[in-house]
C-alpha cells in the first residue's frame, strides 16, 4: 500500500508530501512514514484520503481496481439506490447539494421550525 500511497500522491495528484499531508490532517513526517512503510496508514486515514482525493479504497488498500472511484454522481446513484428514491428525491438531493452554504442555511432553519 505504500508503493500505492507514493503513486497517488506523486504521480497522480501531484502534491508535494507537505501539501498531500495538509489535505489529510497530517504532518508531512506522517506522510513520510507511511510511503516509507514505517508506520501503519489508520483507517480514519485511509477514509480520509478517500474521501479528499476520490481515491477507491479496495484500489489503494489492495490494489484492486481503478485509483480513482467515479465522479460525485455516482454517489448519488448509490444512495438513490439504497434509499429507493425517486427521481422527484433525487433531483431534490442534486439541487441541494449544488446550493451555497448559504442558501442551505436558510432551508435548514426553515425546516428546523417546522420540525422543533
Amino acid at each position: 500500500m505504500n508503493e500505492r500511497l507514493l503513486t497517488l500522491r506523486t504521480v497522480y495528484l501531484k502534491l508535494s508530501q507537505e501539501e498531500f499531508g495538509n489535505k489529510i490532517g497530517v504532518t508531512r513526517a506522517a506522510v513520510s512514514r507511511y510511503e516509507n512503510g514505517d508506520r501503519k496508514v489508520s483507517e480514519p486515514i485511509l477514509l480520509s484520503i478517500c474521501r479528499t482525493f476520490h481515491v477507491n479504497y479496495y484500489w489503494l488498500v489492495n490494489g484492486d481496481g481503478d485509483p480513482f472511484v467515479d465522479t460525485p454522481e455516482s454517489v448519488i446513484d448509490e444512495i438513490a439506490e439504497e434509499y429507493e428514491l425517486d427521481d422527484i428525491d433525487r433531483k431534490m438531493l442534486e439541487k441541494y447539494l449544488s446550493l451555497s452554504q448559504e442558501q442551505r442555511r436558510v432551508i435548514k432553519d426553515y425546516f428546523r421550525s417546522v420540525f422543533t
